[in-house]
C-alpha cells in the first residue's frame, strides 16, 4: 500500500510559514536541494491546498526561468510531470499535471490508495495535512528543522490533533544545520 507523507520545512519552533507570511528562512541551500530533489523522486502524486498550489504555480513554467541552474531545473522538470490533486473550495480550473479533488482527503487518498500506482502519496500544506491527520491517514512525517525561531504563524502540527506515537525512522544534519527527521506512525 502506497504511503501518505507529510514533508516541509519548518522553524524550530514548529512553523512552515511566519506571522508574516515570510518563508524564506526555508530556502534550501545546494545539499538541501538535492535532497528534497531525490523526496521528490519517490513521490507518485502530490495533495495541496490552495494556498499552496498557487504558490508552486512558478515552478509550472519555470523551465523558461533562464537565472535557474541545473538542479532548479531538474527539480521544476520533476514537480511539473507529477501528478497533483488540488482541493479547494474558490478553484473553478487548476493548471499543468494537477486536478481538482473530486472529494475530500479521505477520499483520495482510499482512492489513490487502490490505484495501481508507485511513490508515496505526498500532502502539502498544513491545513490539508492536519485534516489528514485527524482521520489517521498520515503514516510518516518528514521534517527539515531550520535553526530559526519565527515566533508564530501557519504551525506545521495542527493543535486539535489527537496523540500519535511516532517511531524515528531517520536523521540527517546538513551543512547548514538544517536538520530534517522522519519519523513513522506506530500503529
Amino acid at each position: 500500500m502506497r504511503r501518505v507523507t507529510y514533508s516541509m520545512g519548518i522553524s524550530l519552533d514548529g512553523y512552515i510559514v511566519g506571522p508574516d507570511g515570510d518563508f524564506g528562512w526555508s530556502a534550501p541551500d545546494e545539499e538541501d536541494f538535492r535532497f528534497v530533489t531525490d523526496e521528490l523522486r519517490g513521490t507518485g502524486v502530490h495533495l495541496l491546498g490552495r494556498r499552496l498550489y498557487e504558490t508552486m504555480l512558478y515552478w509550472e513554467t519555470a523551465d523558461q526561468d533562464p537565472s535557474l541552474d541545473d538542479s532548479m531545473l531538474e527539480w521544476a522538470a520533476l514537480w511539473k510531470s507529477l501528478p497533483k490533486v488540488v482541493f479547494s473550495t474558490t478553484l473553478s480550473a487548476v493548471q499543468g499535471n494537477a486536478r481538482l479533488a473530486s472529494g475530500g482527503p479521505a477520499e483520495e487518498i482510499e482512492r489513490l490508495r487502490a490505484e495501481p500506482g508507485e511513490g508515496d502519496i505526498a500532502i502539502g500544506g498544513a491545513a490539508l495535512a492536519a485534516e489528514a491527520a485527524a482521520s489517521g491517514l498520515i503514516d510518516e512525517y518528514r521534517v527539515r528543522v531550520y535553526p530559526v525561531l519565527v515566533g508564530g504563524g501557519i504551525p506545521f502540527f495542527p493543535r486539535h490533533e489527537r496523540r500519535v506515537d511516532l517511531e524515528l525512522v531517520e536523521t540527517r544534519t546538513f551543512s547548514s544545520r538544517v536538520v530534517y527527521l522522519r519519523y513513522r506512525v506506530a500503529r
